[in-house]
């Protein structure tokens, strides 16, 4: 061995260059700990991506919405449903496609239909959800077929979501009464007059019902619908 060398056993004679070494040695165990780390950081955050893609695997989700929809509250809340390994289908009153609003107020692209709310069962979905806009909802609680879709739905105890003024075809459909529930502020009375418990809150989940206020809740309302339908038992849809 050379001289470096033997400074790892003869303290007492190389005592000018025992702190390089311990020095040296301490940079390569350091080194080997981060690598450590960093290798079980990114096995870690692989199997909870992998995890998170398929957690909602097998689901299937209606999407029930007609002209005047608020698209953001469409969009944001069906990507996460997407990102979570679930299949979606855009349900309406009529075939083709339906237009949607920024605000309520300005023009905000389409949506295409993927079936009429007439022509399928609610035993086809896992999960419902009602997207917002002052339009929408409006023609849906106009429908009959909308409205028996979403009591349907309710009554079978899988998980309806709606935001901002969604909740207006719950009170159509007669399920809000004794419900907890949250909404556009406009609305509350027509919640309140139809036997609901209003909260003012992001999210408000009652056994099967999750509701949110407005846009700015969408983050939250997402990962609601998400998470209790990785947690909802029933059989999934291929």
């Amino acid at each position: 061995m050379g001289r470096r060398a033997d400074a790892y056993w003869n303290f007492d004679e190389y005592t000018d260059d025992w702190p390089k070494v311990v020095l040296q040695l301490d940079y390569v165990v350091l080194y080997g700990q981060l690598m450590t780390l960093l290798q079980k950081q990114a096995t870690a955050s692989y199997r909870t991506e992998h995890k998170m893609a398929d957690e909602l695997k097998g689901k299937r989700v209606a999407i029930l919405a007609a002209d005047g929809v608020e698209r953001v509250e469409l969009e944001q809340p069906r990507q996460a449903l997407l990102d979570a390994g679930a299949t979606t289908e855009l349900l309406s009153l009529h075939e083709g496609e339906i237009k949607a609003r920024k605000n309520d107020l300005d023009e905000a692209g389409t949506f295409s239909v993927d079936a009429l709310v007439k022509s399928v069962s609610v035993d086809d979905y896992d999960a419902l959800l009602l997207p917002g806009g002052t339009v929408n909802p409006d023609q849906l609680r106009l429908d009959a077929d909308a409205v028996g879709f979403v009591r349907d739905f309710v009554a079978t105890g899988k998980l309806v979501a709606a935001i901002c003024h969604g909740p207006w075809t719950l009170i159509e459909a007669g399920v809000a009464k004794g419900r907890t529930l949250t909404s556009y502020p406009s609305i509350r009375t027509d919640l309140r007059n139809a036997g609901a418990n209003v909260v003012d809150q992001e999210v408000a989940v009652d056994g099967n019902l999750i509701t949110s206020r407005w846009p700015d809740d969408l983050p939250a309302f997402s990962s609601a619908i998400v998470e209790q339908l990785s947690e909802a038992k029933g059989g999934d849809h291929d």
